[in-house]
């Protein structure tokens, strides 16, 4: 385990067995920090910004990506070693999660060709993607970020993490084959869908009932709920109950409210409402949450 301090600012590098490394970073300092590490080309890089901006920098700084909060990168380029050239600005929080392409053939062996780099035709190829950060992909950043336990526990932990990140960056129903897909094949029916969305965030202290919105973004409730599943991989109210508990997370951690006040702000009418929702996502109360 290797860690850095400086200032308010944090870099943790950890192997969490063969093949599979963490790295984590936490820069709350005012000014931008560089990370450098040698990465070999047998490894795919999945980076994630969960809070402010990072920036890469490639051919010794002549190329460089951008990654804003809530987003992801991928990189995989079998060719040449892409070392990590970093810089994370004031006030930003990321984790990678850095994998040998021969530990991610063994996580998906039997599913192989669901994953388009790890077909083989394009198993040579180079590979570089920006993705959102789902709900649910955040939730299990904010606990990479902010686990405190016995030492003895860190790794095993981390690793079970690390698993759950990586399958649910691949649970993408949204990229599956159009043929297969059939609704997503309809333009129109696909922006009906992300209306939707748009419609229960931006209300999610009052939502509409399913029918309700159905009516209002003008689809079927059959096509609706089929829809949304398809593209965004969960329920209506399941994806809106982990957007729900993300922002109430985001606030917690911000410090300036206090738990009543962040539950009404999501809809909770009474603190023990909104206590006990908190605790069956992330197992553990807002209070203790807090205290970290």
């Amino acid at each position: 385990m290797n860690e850095k301090n400086v200032a308010r600012g944090s870099e943790q590098y950890i192997e969490i067995e063969e093949g599979i490394s963490i790295l984590s970073i936490k820069n709350e300092t005012e000014y931008e920090q560089c990370i450098t590490h040698n990465i070999s080309a047998d490894f795919i890089q999945f980076h994630f910004c969960v809070k402010g901006e990072i920036k890469f920098n490639f051919n010794e700084g002549s190329y460089a990506l951008n990654i804003k909060e809530d987003n992801s990168l991928l990189l995989y380029n079998p060719e040449r070693d892409l070392p990590i050239n970093l810089e994370a600005f004031k006030d930003s929080w990321s984790v990678s999660i850095l994998i040998s392409i021969k530990k991610l053939h063994t996580l998906f062996s039997a599913e192989a060709n669901y994953i388009d780099f790890l077909t083989e035709d394009n198993r040579d190829k180079k590979y570089y993607k920006e993705v959102p950060l789902t709900p649910a992909m955040a939730v299990i950043l904010s606990q990479i970020l902010n686990f405190n336990l016995h030492p003895s526990v860190r790794k095993i932990y981390l690793k079970g993490k690390a698993y759950e990140l990586i399958g649910l960056y691949f649970n993408r129903p949204a990229e599956a084959d159009i043929e297969q897909c059939p609704f997503l094949d309809d333009e129109d029916n696909v922006k009906k869908i992300k209306l939707a969305k748009s419609i229960i965030l931006s209300r999610m202290t009052e939502p509409p009932t399913l029918q309700e919105l159905a009516d209002e973004v003008g689809l079927s409730l059959k096509k609706l709920k089929e829809g949304f599943k398809e593209i965004y991989g969960d329920t209506v109210f399941a994806f809106l109950f982990d957007y729900k508990m993300d922002y109430a997370r985001k606030l917690l951690e911000k410090g300036q409210h206090n738990v009543n006040e962040v539950g009404l702000s999501i809809g909770y009418s009474t603190a023990s409402h909104f206590i006990s929702a908190f605790k069956k996502k992330f197992g553990t109360t807002p209070k203790k949450y807090i205290q970290g």
